[in-house]
């Protein structure tokens, strides 16, 4: 039974060893806007994803590009320095979830109040061969 283990873990090990995990965490911006920059890049090569983040206008396009930049580190130090654009390496997959909501109240008619809520975010990005 110990053989059978040691098998299976060598054997983990070196599956995860073509994939590679960045987070960010407690991001100041919806989740909403995050997800519409994220289903963007989901499934395309890193390369291509990088180029994607760095043309498009969103607000949340900087801070997801800064984390796969992150990812993309992750993974050269895994595989010993490798290159990565001819890895053929994919963002396999990507969440976004939700963080806490900072709440505020603002003066509005009539002596009234409105919630204001502040969201935020945490972000996951998965790299993996293709």
């Amino acid at each position: 039974m110990g053989v059978r283990k040691r098998n299976m873990a060598e054997r983990l090990k070196e599956e995860r060893k073509n994939t590679s995990i960045a987070s960010l965490k407690s991001q100041p911006t919806s989740p909403r806007k995050m997800r519409l920059v994220a289903d963007i890049i989901r499934g395309k090569e890193v390369v291509a994803a990088l180029n994607i983040l760095k043309f498009t206008r969103k607000h949340a396009a900087v801070p997801m590009e800064k984390l796969l930049r992150s990812a993309i580190s992750n993974w050269q130090a895994k595989n010993s320095g490798e290159d990565i654009a001819t890895s053929n390496v994919i963002v396999k997959d990507i969440r976004v979830d939700v963080s806490k909501t900072l709440k505020r109240i603002s003066p509005a008619p009539q002596g009234r109040a409105h919630k204001i809520r502040k969201r935020s975010n945490h972000v996951t990005i998965i790299l993996d061969k293709k």
